[in-house]
């Protein structure tokens, strides 16, 4: 059945379980440089979520409280790994290497003619760092897709 409006407008946030979220929070905003959006509390008074703006209507919402090791592998079944958007791949890496966050990959060229390179959050959940260059089958589908959904309308 096709739909006559989209059910799925954007992506709102991606959600991690933290062991420290204190830890978490210092790492996406020293490290990678987001901005904290937001805290929330428990009833006790107890720090529970921070949301960390990305873009307009788009957050990393960071939770407290988790105590048992998750590890994914690459044959494992999930969601594999958070990537984050920048405008400049060199100007990035070298602002998380400044800034002591670890590298995990050096920048490379993927084979969507993206540029990456890979790092890690303080609970070894796997970051990719994206540059969408014109030529990236990523950037290319971007405008193609917009033409499409300009005729549409």
């Amino acid at each position: 059945m096709e739909h006559t409006f989209p059910i799925v407008a954007g992506l709102s946030h991606a959600a991690i379980r933290t062991r420290s979220i204190l830890d978490s929070v210092r790492f996406y905003t020293e490290v990678l440089g987001l901005r904290e959006a937001f805290r929330m509390h428990r009833e006790d008074g107890s720090l529970a979520t921070v949301y960390l703006f990305i873009a307009p209507g788009q957050y990393l919402e960071l939770f407290s409280g988790g105590e048992r090791e998750h590890s994914l592998g690459p044959e494992e079944i999930g969601v594999c790994h958070l990537c984050l958007m920048t405008k400049d791949i060199q100007a990035s890496y070298a602002a998380v290497k400044q800034a002591g966050g670890p590298i995990d990959r050096e920048i490379q060229r993927g084979r969507s003619q993206c540029w990456m390179f890979w790092t890690h959050d303080p609970d070894g959940t796997a970051i990719e760092i994206m540059e969408m260059p014109p030529e990236s089958l990523q950037a290319q589908a971007d405008r193609r897709l917009a033409m499409e959904e300009g005729n549409a309308k």
